[in-house]
């Protein structure tokens, strides 16, 4: 089963419906990444949500989702490209307790003061302008939940998600009523009908069908009577930049002197992206190769040198 995004519009062209699996990107995701199963389904759902949104964006860069507060979880944060490139993270404090029954509430928003935050961020935003944000309360029990309050109050986009994620997959349903929508027969309801209709037969679906069925087999399933105008498949890969020459880069900022004295106290140099949790170490070799450029760009003691 390939990690795919699929659309499709209704008949009168009224509602757009964008379904959602992954597999393989997701479990890569989750590699270096060792999270509670009561995070791992948040972050899921979270991911799921911003392949769904990243989907619709007219424009080259990305979106941003974060869930913020001061629970025993402090932020959960999902970026997708345009090109639907995904990377997510969760960071807890460091001895938080996720008992099984947890909720996105529980974990994020104990004392009422949590934000949901939507950014979009054009890859050719002039230099010195901020990207788009919105911030709304963080309202409801799941996902779902905050991102429907969000569109309803800051997008106001008749917005409806179903998502699911466990450690092996994460998947989603979006139903969106298509602004200024008429029929094209002229009909006066403005796909009111169809709006309806679409609601009741996504209500029916329960969480494991969304992490077992493919995109076209639930689409199937859900809409078997209804002739959807079908859009083609999207691929979906995980994605982070992370490199180890970027973080070469990184330790060569600290210093050979601070390098050295690490070296001396682990007898290595390791470090984890803070994005995806990815390890990378360094040798005591490694460390000297990082210095050995900027040493040969040094003039000699007692050399001409010109200035």
């Amino acid at each position: 089963m390939t990690d795919t995004l699929k659309k499709y519009l209704t008949p009168d062209h009224s509602t757009r419906l964008q379904t959602l699996h992954l597999a393989e990107s997701w479990q890569a995701g989750l590699a270096h990444q060792h999270l509670p199963p009561q995070v791992v389904s948040l972050l899921g759902e979270l991911s799921a949500a911003a392949v769904l949104l990243a989907g619709n964006i007219k424009f080259d860069g990305s979106i941003v989702l974060q869930l913020q507060g001061n629970g025993p979880v402090r932020l959960i944060m999902v970026e997708c490209t345009s090109e639907l490139r995904l990377r997510a993270t969760a960071h807890l404090d460091e001895d938080a307790h996720v008992p099984d029954t947890s909720s996105l509430q529980t974990l994020l928003n104990p004392d009422g003061q949590g934000r949901f935050t939507v950014l979009l961020d054009p890859s050719n935003r002039p230099e010195g302008t901020p990207a788009y944000q919105g911030i709304v309360p963080l309202e409801g029990e799941r996902v779902a939940q905050a991102l429907e309050y969000y569109m309803r109050h800051s997008e106001q986009l008749e917005t409806r998600l179903w998502l699911a994620a466990d450690g092996r997959h994460c998947a989603g349903l979006l139903l969106q009523r298509m602004p200024g929508a008429t029929a094209p027969d002229d009909r006066p309801d403005g796909g009111a009908d169809t709006w309806a209709h679409c609601l009741a037969l996504a209500d029916t679906l329960k969480p494991e069908e969304l992490l077992a069925d493919s995109p076209d087999t639930l689409m199937r399933k859900l809409f078997w009577q209804d002739e959807l105008l079908a859009f083609p498949a999207q691929h979906v890969q995980w994605h982070c930049p992370c490199t180890r020459e970027r973080v070469a880069d990184m330790l060569r900022t600290l210093g050979q002197a601070e390098i050295q004295s690490i070296l001396a106290e682990q007898g290595h140099v390791h470090i984890d992206c803070n994005f995806c949790g990815k390890p990378y170490e360094f040798d005591a070799i490694d460390c000297t190769a990082l210095f050995l450029d900027q040493a040969e760009q040094q003039p000699a003691p007692g050399s001409d040198s010109v200035h």
